[in-house]
């Protein structure tokens, strides 16, 4: 059995003239909020054993600021191909994980996570409207991440930032 979480990545600021949009940070309420999904899934135990991000700086700040709040003691594996990738590329960056590992996060963009969240649980096209921050588990019977298939997966929960109390 395998735990896969998947995090769009928090509020990021607004774009300034001559920024690449690659390099947009979080905003205030970005860095709160990562942290507080971060205290969150702490308090419910679901501390992941590995974690894939985009290397954009908003997705990066996001799986940094989870991790801490985890005491996360790995390494973060920044993946190119998840700035802003289909879902299917999301799969793809799963179907990669250390075969040791039993449950994993990904953090990237919208609208690829809404994309792979559909994939993962034979949801339709549409299914999913997720914020930023937002924080989806699923769950799938495998016993290694490169069988990772569509439509095998179970949702086990969905939250979102604004609807956790401040921790």
């Amino acid at each position: 059995m395998k735990t896969i979480l998947l995090m769009r990545h928090a509020k990021a600021e607004s774009g300034v003239p001559g920024q690449r949009d690659f390099d947009r940070s979080l905003s205030a309420r970005g860095r709160d909020d990562a942290a507080r999904m971060g205290r969150v899934l702490a308090k419910l135990g679901s501390v992941p054993d590995a974690i894939v991000a985009s290397p954009a700086a908003r997705a990066k700040e996001t799986a940094e600021a989870v991790a801490r709040e985890l005491a996360f003691a790995g390494t973060i594996r920044m993946e190119r191909a998840l700035y802003n990738a289909p879902g299917d590329i999301w799969l793809a960056a799963l179907r990669v994980i250390p075969a040791g590992a039993d449950s994993a996060l990904v953090v990237a963009h919208s609208p690829g996570i809404a994309e792979a969240a559909a994939l993962l649980c034979g949801a339709s096209s549409g299914s999913f409207d997720v914020p930023t921050g937002g924080l989806l588990a699923f769950e799938d019977g495998i016993e290694r991440w490169r069988d990772l298939d569509v439509d095998g997966a179970s949702l086990r929960w969905f939250l979102r930032p604004r609807l956790i109390d401040h921790l």
